[in-house]
């Protein structure tokens, strides 16, 4: 069933709920990219904490260049504007903290066992069978946050936002993806998992906004961190480059980097690149 505009706004734009401005599109390349072009020719085209959904997405962008992709009315897939008067430095929590309100939204809407896999990925615990990389885990979703330069000097900060709902085996374009549907939720509407993903994000953002962008001491770190299955597990990290390094997963940093401690005690911190579970 399409995505009723009017009922959603109805639900999630101000009064009634956190957002500024809510669209939603039949069809469009990327909601990222069309929102980026629409912010570089108007500044005030999006203003902080507006919203672009797509029922289908045909060029859907995923982190380094990848592509996301899924058939039309099977999946939830936005771009939200945000202008956080933050520190550059706590940018980096933004794919954590935006995964974090993804997973408290599905286990609010859908009862699944979510987890957030470092640094972009929300995943579903589907049981004992093992995949290589990902273990017991599959994606359900994913975040691609990207910083956009403005022509009037300021920036906005654009969060897309993934997530599999009702997609059978064969809609999904990798063994490592699964959606609600598969993982059980059954019955489970895309209305009510946007309601419930704005709602829990918008809480997020609003304690990141308290804490001045600190995630420590507003106590995000400690939540993100329990949440992340990649944590206390032994991994093997591609980063950038080509070059692979091998060790365990053990702690966030203050920019939400991902500390690994190496088979020689050395601590590397990753800043980006795929990390694959070595058990799952």
């Amino acid at each position: 069933m399409p995505l009723d505009a009017e009922r959603l706004r109805s639900l999630l734009v101000a009064p009634a709920g956190p957002l500024v401005r809510l669209e939603v599109v039949d069809e469009v390349g990327s909601t990222s990219s069309a929102m980026a072009d629409d912010l570089r020719a108007d500044p005030a085209a999006w203003p902080d904490r507006s919203l672009l959904v797509a029922e289908r997405q045909t060029a859907g962008r995923g982190r380094a260049g990848r592509s996301w992709q899924a058939p039309a009315g099977t999946s939830v897939t936005g771009t939200f504007a945000v202008r956080p008067a933050l520190p550059a430095a706590a940018l980096g929590w933004l794919p954590l903290l935006a995964g974090l309100g993804v997973l408290r939204a599905l286990r609010a809407t859908a009862g699944v066992p979510a987890g957030l896999k470092w640094p972009n990925d929300v995943v579903l615990d589907c049981g004992p069978s093992d995949l290589p990389g990902w273990g017991r885990w599959r994606k359900a979703g994913g975040i691609l946050t990207e910083v956009v330069p403005l022509r009037d000097g300021g920036s906005a900060v654009l969060v897309g936002v993934g997530i599999n709902v009702t997609q059978r085996p064969d809609e999904l374009p990798v063994p490592s993806a699964t959606s609600l549907a598969l993982a059980g939720a059954r019955g489970v509407e895309r209305e009510s998992v946007l309601v419930a993903t704005v709602t829990a994000l918008a809480q997020v953002a609003d304690r990141f906004a308290a804490a001045g962008g600190d995630a420590q001491a507003g106590g995000l770190a400690d939540e993100v961190a329990e949440a992340c299955v990649t944590l206390g597990r032994d991994v093997h990290v591609e980063l950038p480059g080509g070059r692979t390094v091998d060790g365990r997963a053990e702690r966030l940093d203050a920019a939400g980097a991902l500390v690994v401690r190496t088979a020689d005690g050395a601590e590397l911190t990753v800043l980006a690149g795929d990390v694959l579970l070595v058990r799952g």
